[in-house]
């Protein structure tokens, strides 16, 4: 988690995923207490909705936890790639507004693609192919194999624990 927070007032997206993040526990707090409210009703029908209502604040922690491990693990996968050399060289040319020109972004494609066809195990290449998605504009094609990477690169920790632990 230290790592979330470094350089943390540099990272616009992270302010912002910090406010969101607050508002969310906000409402999840407010959503708890008011099915419990409606628990403690005497009326049945209340009962049923304050039952309903408590399932609410359960999925948004759910949703909450995933996504910011999400982004913890896809911020680390990152920096390792970036002490490997292996990220993505952001050299596309882009518009006066500063969006990636779509056409490049294309033709650069298929290279990513082959490459984690070649190695559908290497969390590496899922990132990588993640970025190029990102930058042909396909944002959920980006995100699925954002969480591919990250399915896979959770796994090949898990691995070499395993290996550390039966070797120690």
């Amino acid at each position: 988690m230290r790592n979330f927070f470094d350089g943390f007032w540099r990272h616009k997206a992270k302010i912002g995923v910090l406010l969101v993040t607050v508002l969310l526990l906000l409402w999840l707090v407010v959503a708890w207490q008011r099915s419990i409210l409606l628990l403690g009703d005497p009326d049945p029908v209340a009962k049923g909705i304050g039952a309903a209502y408590l399932v609410l604040p359960a999925i948004g922690a759910w949703a909450l936890v995933r996504e910011v491990l999400f982004g913890i693990r896809t911020e680390e996968m990152a920096r390792i790639l970036e002490a490997e050399g292996g990220l993505p060289v952001d050299d596309l040319p882009r518009t006066p507004a500063g969006r990636i020109v779509r056409e490049a972004a294309d033709n650069i494609f298929p290279a990513y693609k082959a490459e984690a066809e070649r190695s559908p195990h290497d969390w590496r290449s899922w990132f990588r192919l993640s970025c190029a998605y990102d930058a042909s504009g396909d944002r959920t094609r980006a995100r699925r194999s954002m969480r591919d990477a990250a399915r896979l690169f959770v796994r090949g920790r898990a691995k070499k624990d395993d290996a550390h632990q039966r070797a120690g």
